[in-house]
């Protein structure tokens, strides 16, 4: 199964995102994730440690279903701090790859201004196209 990232000509470059994913196969939709463990514990307090958890959340379920991150066509982010977000790029960066490697599905950034778990920081949800 091919994952065609989409780019229109004449556009900028998009960094650290895809504008567009083309895809075929079956689609996984994985609910909000966020940064506590298996157990709904947040074993941090802290963005990027929130951040990675939810993204191994994220993994978590996709490979459940027979997948990989690599077949993640979209990310969904909703941030309660837009300040501190634009403050740790290198840092998300970095925790993004630990996780996600150097696959950019399209992507889109909420700032909301609290998640339904108090402790939560970030929340963020995922669309798979996972081979027939």
């Amino acid at each position: 199964m091919a994952l065609i990232p989409i780019h229109p000509e004449g556009w900028k470059p998009a960094k650290g995102y895809a504008n567009g994913i083309l895809a075929e196969g079956r689609t996984l939709y994985v609910g909000g994730q966020i940064g506590w463990n298996a157990q709904q514990v947040f074993e941090t307090h802290d963005f990027i440690g929130q951040m990675s958890q939810a993204l191994r959340n994220i993994a978590a379920v996709v490979e459940e279903a027979g997948g990989s991150v690599e077949h993640v066509t979209r990310l969904t982010w909703y941030v309660t701090d837009k300040t501190e977000y634009l403050a740790r790029q290198k840092e998300i960066g970095a925790a993004y790859r630990a996780v996600m490697g150097y696959h950019f599905p399209a992507m889109t950034m909420v700032v909301v201004a609290a998640l339904i778990e108090d402790e939560a920081l970030v929340e963020i949800e995922a669309t798979a196209v996972l081979p027939a």
